[in-house]
This record gives structure tokens, C-alpha cells and sequence, in this order.
């Protein structure tokens, strides 16, 4: 009805059609009892908030019998009963957050209200998405992973604490119709420990348990200990990049075993080994002329003591080129290698590598059987919690951390998020 511009606040009048409503008590025709002003707020436009001014219409029942005595129009795709927002701002507020990476209190600055109003508003949104059970279904393959949500307290909310530090997510890794991994926050869950993921899955009921064929983990027996009982016949799936993160860490101890034996105390500069301390931890195939020069004067500079750290370093790379095969067979073949050698090796990292290894011998070799599946995908996920926590300079509450990691997480569909 009317647009107009007060203190950098754009003002917008509408109002809904003329026509006849029925009573919602007895159905009767009700009579015009005038209108009453409504304040929403709306997307920003021009750079500037926007104010809705709903001009909503009220009616009255004349049937003396009718409980019904007055009420006032409602239209859900404008707004729910006693907003604050207008609908297409609740889901252009969560639209930024999922995918500009913006803060509640950013997005507060820019409607020109607070913190609290904007996250009451879009809430009972996220709520609602996070039940629904569709979300869960179609899962083959699973990813699970913990973090650290917070720094603080660990006591129990009821005494002032935030609770554990540590969260348990489950992250869907299914591939798509070519193949992609499109990875998917499931849900977040208390604690880092395999009982927390095997109550997870107990809550998820049989016929997802039955759906998941391949499930990805880190090397912690306790997650291991809930996929065997909870996932009877999914193939557990060792990460890739956790398993090469293992031999470069051996490599790593037995580089400083070396220089403590050899000059007594930590690496420092002008230390042959300490000088090629990162060229130890990358790979054979990234280091340039000059780099393999420094690396061969590092070693020969005293060969028989240095000898170990070249041997675990030939380990770690042989562990890298299992992965980096192109034929899975040929890597396979590789990675049965390494297991049937490591163990006996006399140098004791590596040897400990080897037993580590031995042990997960099963989900080691499955990545070669999988079509090369990993955690690579929770992997990522976490990165974008990590992201939206530093956005929001931490969390206070873990049911709105869950929330806003989900939605972020690709974990909640709605057509209004495509």
C-alpha cells in the first residue's frame, strides 16, 4: 500500500485482499471489525533493514451461539502466529548462515534487530528439519569423527559447566550417481567413546543399521568395538590419510631418537637432521633436485647413525605409495607387503607401526577393496564446524551448536535450502 524511508529504515504497508471469511468456530460468514497494525521484519533491501507494516485484518462472529467471538487473519507463507520475522527472512537468515558463512549477530546488524530475536525466529525451523526422519535415510556409507566443541568447563550444565568437550559426529558418505562423495553431518552426540556411537546407531533402528555397507573410521578401537557390534555387516574402513599420519610420525621419532643419541640433545639449527626435518615428512615424489641434495648430505653426513632415520623414512614412503597406486590390486599387494615386513623391522618405530597395522589388518586392506572409501569427507565437515565456531566466537548452549552444525553440515533438507 505505501513505501517510505525513516532513519535509514525502509517502511512497507500491505495488507491482504477484500474478501468473504467464515467463522473458524461455526463457519458463518464473520463481519469486518476493523484492522489492527502488525510490525514484521522483512529481508534487508538497499542495503538498509526493512520494516513490514502487516495492516491485518480482524473479524467478529455475530452468532450469539458461536464460542468464536473475534479473530484475526493468519497467512503462514507471510508470517506464524506472534512473529517477529517474516517468513522469507527466517529462510533467507538461515540461507546465510549455510551458505555465506555469516553470524547471528551479523545478520542481526543487517535486519536491525538482536541476537535473540533472529535465532527464536528461525529455531523452530531448524528443529523441525533436524526431526524429520527422511534425513537418514538412503545411508550406505558412514563416517564417524570427535571434536572439541568448547575450552572450558566440563562440569555438568546444572552446576555451570558446558558439559564434555569432546562430541562424537556422524557423517553420511555415500557417493552420488558418478561416484562423488557428497559428505552430510548426520547428527552430533556427547562424548568420544564407542558407546556413545553405538547408542547412536541403536537409536537409528535396524533398518538404517542394514543400510550401511562401508563404514569409515580413525584408528580408535572404540568406534571399531561399535561398528562390529552395531553394524554387523558393513566392512570397517581405516582412513587413508590417518594410516600415512602414522608413518610420518615414526619417521618423526625416530629422527629425534637419533639426535639424542648422536648429539645429546634436541634438534637445533645447524643440526644435519634437524635441517631436513621437513623434507622427512614429504613425500619422494614432491622434493625437488636441490631438496634431494640436502637430503642425501643430511644423511651422509653421518651415515652408520643416520642410517635408521633413511630406512623409516623408505617405510613411511612405501606406506604412502600402498595409497598412491593407481591399480588397487597393485596397492593392495603393497599394503600386504608392509604388513608382512613392518613388524620385524629392527628399527623399533617402525616395528611398532607394523604391529599397529597388523592389528587393523582388516580395515587397513579394505580401503583397497571399497573403491578406495575414507573418512575424507568427515574430515571436511569438520573443517566447516571449525569455521562457523570461530564465526561465532564459540557456543554457550550445545543444542543450538548442534543446530547450527547441521544446517552448515548439509545435515537438513528443505526445499527452500536448494
Amino acid at each position: 500500500m505505501d513505501v517510505s524511508e525513516h532513519a535509514s529504515v525502509v517502511r512497507a504497508i500491505v495488507e491482504s485482499p477484500v474478501s468473504p471469511v467464515g467463522c473458524h468456530g461455526c463457519g458463518v460468514v464473520a463481519n469486518s471489525h476493523g484492522r489492527r497494525d502488525v510490525s514484521l521484519i522483512d529481508v534487508p533491501c538497499f542495503g538498509r533493514p526493512v520494516r513490514l507494516i502487516w495492516r491485518k485484518r480482524t473479524w467478529r462472529c455475530a452468532q450469539e451461539q458461536c464460542s468464536t467471538r473475534s479473530f484475526t487473519e493468519q497467512h503462514e507463507d507471510l508470517a506464524g502466529p506472534r512473529a517477529l520475522l517474516t517468513r522469507r527472512a527466517c529462510w533467507w537468515a538461515i540461507g546465510q548462515l549455510r551458505r555465506e558463512h555469516a553470524s547471528v549477530a551479523g545478520l542481526a546488524r543487517q535486519l536491525g534487530t538482536t541476537w535473540r530475536t533472529i535465532w527464536r525466529s528461525i529455531r523452530g525451523l531448524l528443529e523441525a528439519m533436524a526431526a524429520d526422519p527422511a534425513r537418514f535415510e538412503n545411508v550406505t556409507t558412514l563416517g564417524v569423527d570427535e571434536h572439541i566443541w568448547h575450552h572450558v568447563s566440563t562440569k555438568p550444565v546444572s552446576a555451570g559447566g558446558r558439559g564434555p568437550k569432546e562430541l562424537t559426529g556422524m557423517v553420511d558418505l555415500t557417493r552420488d550417481a558418478r561416484g562423488r562423495v557428497r559428505a552430510r553431518l548426520l547428527d552430533l552426540v556427547p562424548g568420544r567413546s564407542g558407546k556413545a556411537y553405538a547408542d547412536w546407531l541403536t537409536e537409528r533402528g535396524e533398518v538404517f543399521r542394514a543400510g550401511v555397507k562401508i563404514a569409515a573410521l580413525d584408528p580408535f578401537q572404540g568406534y571399531k568395538s561399535a561398528i562390529d557390534d552395531q553394524l554387523e555387516d558393513a566392512v570397517a574402513v581405516l582412513d587413508a590419510f590417518h594410516v600415512v599420519k602414522l608413518g610420518t610420525a615414526a619417521v618423526d621419532e625416530c629422527r629425534r631418537r637419533i639426535q639424542q643419541e648422536t648429539l645429546g640433545h634436541r634438534g637445533r639449527k645447524g643440526d644435519p637432521l634437524y635441517g631436513i626435518q621437513n623434507l622427512l615428512r614429504a613425500g619422494a615424489e614432491k622434493l625437488t633436485d636441490k631438496q634431494n641434495a640436502r637430503f642425501d648430505t643430511a644423511i651422509a653426513s653421518n651415515e652408520d647413525a643416520h642410517l635408521p632415520v633413511y630406512i623409516a623414512w623408505s617405510c613411511a614412503q612405501q606406506l604412502r605409495s600402498a595409497y598412491r597406486h593407481p591399480n588397487p590390486h597393485q596397492g593392495r599387494r603393497i599394503a600386504e607387503q608392509i604388513l608382512d615386513s613392518f613388524p620385524s623391522c629392527p628399527i623399533p618405530e617402525i616395528a611398532r607401526l607394523g604391529r599397529t597395522l597388523k592389528r587393523w589388518r582388516e580395515a587397513f586392506l579394505a580401503y583397497f577393496t571399497t573403491n578406495r572409501s575414507n573418512n575424507g569427507g568427515t574430515e571436511a565437515v569438520n573443517g566447516l564446524i571449525e569455521l562457523h565456531r570461530r564465526v561465532a566466537r564459540g557456543f554457550r548452549n550445545r543444542d543450538n551448536y548442534r543446530l547450527r552444525m547441521l544446517l552448515i553440515g548439509s545435515g537438513l533438507a528443505h526445499p527452500h535450502l536448494k
